[in-house]
């Protein structure tokens, strides 16, 4: 698989241009912009939780915000770039210029991560510099993990929706689908997954251990780690989590495993659309 050719590259360039030119962009941009501002003007740089203050603090309610927003936001706009382009007669035109279907694929796939991640990662990062400014003290180790946790879930996330997009007849079956699997996810998370352990009285292991397989669960496992070393917001799962594997394994695998995941659904939606009619 050739990921740097000149066809992905301009596929990647072309969407970018794109993106830039719609308006959902610049409201996804300036909702994460306008809300790091928010939080400076409320001042909650001066409130503290478990011991963080300062840009500690702001980081972790913008990575909880985050979480919230953003799968839902990859997912809806990223099913819509594969089926949307067949539905419209774009990717026949396309595609018969000289441009190879990994080209098309990789490149949408490139250009949307650049479009999505990007403002995500200046307002995180226009926050540090803010702080730095204003003489507060900038947790330099919680920005770069933060930012490597928020790159692995907007890879998770883009890899599957474009899967699904490669794979659906339809935009509305694609915005459909990729609700469902959002709603799925959320709704196991830990609060659901003790409930279910408790009503059918089923190993307690067994079920932190299907938890972990949620992306949503591991990023925000991971993001509880960083400022909460023991993890006791979580209860007792934490002593399953803690005592299986060190904190920093565990960020790692945060990592690690949600860019693993994105890139195994990429990979199956990049060879069904290599080996179907894609017109």
């Amino acid at each position: 698989m050739n990921f740097i050719d000149k066809s992905l590259i301009q596929i990647a360039a072309l969407d970018i241009k794109q993106n830039l030119r719609s308006k959902s962009f610049w409201a996804y941009s300036i909702l994460f912009g306008g809300f790091v501002a928010v939080m400076f003007a409320l001042g909650i740089t001066e409130s503290q939780i478990i011991g963080f203050v300062g840009l500690g603090r702001l980081m972790v309610t913008f990575m909880q915000v985050s979480m919230a927003i953003l799968p839902i936001y990859v997912l809806i706009s990223t099913v819509r770039s594969v089926v949307g382009d067949k539905e419209t007669n774009v990717m026949e035109y396309i595609l018969s210029l000289p441009i190879s279907f990994n080209g098309y694929f990789w490149g949408k796939f490139w250009g949307r991560f650049i479009v999505i991640y990007l403002p995500v990662f200046l307002a995180l990062l226009g926050a540090t510099f803010w702080g730095a400014f204003s003489n507060i003290d900038v947790p330099w180790d919680l920005f770069i993990f933060y930012s490597l946790l928020l790159a692995s879930m907007v890879f998770c996330f883009l890899g599957l929706g474009m899967y699904i997009s490669s794979k659906s007849r339809s935009q509305e079956i694609a915005i459909g689908i990729a609700f469902i699997i959002w709603l799925f996810l959320v709704a196991f998370l830990d609060l659901i997954l003790m409930g279910v352990m408790l009503k059918m009285r089923m190993n307690p292991e067994l079920i932190i251990g299907v938890g972990m397989l949620n992306p949503l669960q591991v990023f925000r496992t991971g993001v509880l780690s960083l400022f909460d070393n023991k993890l006791t917001v979580m209860g007792p799962a934490s002593y399953y989590i803690l005592d299986t594997v060190t904190r920093e394994v565990f960020v790692a695998f945060s990592i690690i495993y949600p860019i693993l995941l994105g890139y195994l659904f990429a990979f199956l939606g990049n060879r069904h659309f290599n080996r179907n009619d894609v017109i």
